[in-house]
């Protein structure tokens, strides 16, 4: 290359103006950088490990989100930026992330015969997150359901009764939806009784973290021409190009989870229905 970038590409970083070699530096919150493909400088207010990236606010107050990296000017010197070092993991906690008291060091319960079936991979991780402890003192095996769809062959498997029930969490239980009619279907059949299948109105399961927890004062209206997911990635400025980019997205929303605080009521309500329904003698 003969432009601004220069042509030795062993002896700078490519995307640098040639002021000499990049070296690595730690992106530490503060630090006023510049990223040279966009002319964007500002300070840095935000680094995330997960998505691999850092948030440049500037001197007007916008935002912007950047990859981690090559590609930054730090007092005029070309970097390679890497995130701080993490703190030392805090004390174990009192409380269990749903709330419940923490009991340290007890041993699960041997598995109850009923279960809980979760659709939707990132439903079932969610539900882990907050509410695995609980389960496992209580006995209760979540199962990962690929779809509504595969409900009805799952409930032949199991052979649900007075004994072994099913709770059932669904994405999207609204009215006049294929979730509500396979519900409904479910309750009129002869299981019926020993079977409960609820469901939260989201989209998807992301919209039950509450929004201002990765700053936003509401999730944003995603065109239906659009993948929900990407159309959120794209929002916020993350990266979204292939599956990859999506399970390091949700990855970062789910470590943004701590406890049944930072969850919607609509979904808090509904799972502590199902561990009460297959928790009852």
């Amino acid at each position: 290359m003969s432009d601004r970038y220069g042509s030795d590409v062993l002896s700078t970083d490519w995307r640098a103006p040639k002021r000499g070699r990049a070296v690595d530096a730690v992106a530490d919150l503060g630090t006023v950088v510049e990223e040279v493909t966009t002319d964007w400088c500002g300070e840095i207010v935000a680094v995330d490990r997960d998505l691999h990236t850092l948030t440049l606010e500037d001197r007007r107050g916008r935002r912007r989100t950047f990859p981690l990296g090559p590609g930054f000017l730090l007092e005029g010197r070309p970097v390679i930026l890497s995130a701080p070092v993490r703190h030392a993991a805090p004390a174990k906690p009192t409380r269990t992330a749903s709330g419940s008291v923490a009991v340290h060091g007890a041993r699960a319960k041997v598995a109850r015969a009923s279960r809980i079936f979760v659709e939707g991979r990132h439903d079932a991780e969610l539900v882990e997150k907050v509410w695995g402890d609980d389960l496992r003192l209580e006995g209760v095996v979540v199962e990962y359901l690929g779809g509504i769809d595969d409900l009805a062959g799952h409930l032949r498997d199991f052979g649900p009764g007075p004994q072994r029930r099913v709770g059932v969490l669904v994405d999207h239980l609204v009215t006049g939806s294929k979730e509500s009619r396979i519900a409904q279907e479910v309750a009129r059949s002869p299981v019926g009784r020993h079977v409960l299948v609820v469901g939260h109105p989201f989209v998807d399961v992301w919209q039950a973290i509450k929004p201002d927890r990765i700053g936003l004062a509401a999730w944003p209206d995603v065109p239906r021409s659009v993948e929900w997911k990407v159309g959120i990635c794209r929002h916020l400025g993350w990266p979204h190009a292939d599956q990859a980019d999506i399970a390091r997205a949700w990855q970062h929303l789910l470590s943004r989870v701590g406890s049944y605080d930072d969850l919607e009521p609509a979904l808090l309500g509904r799972v502590e229905e199902l561990i009460d329904f297959v928790t009852t003698e």
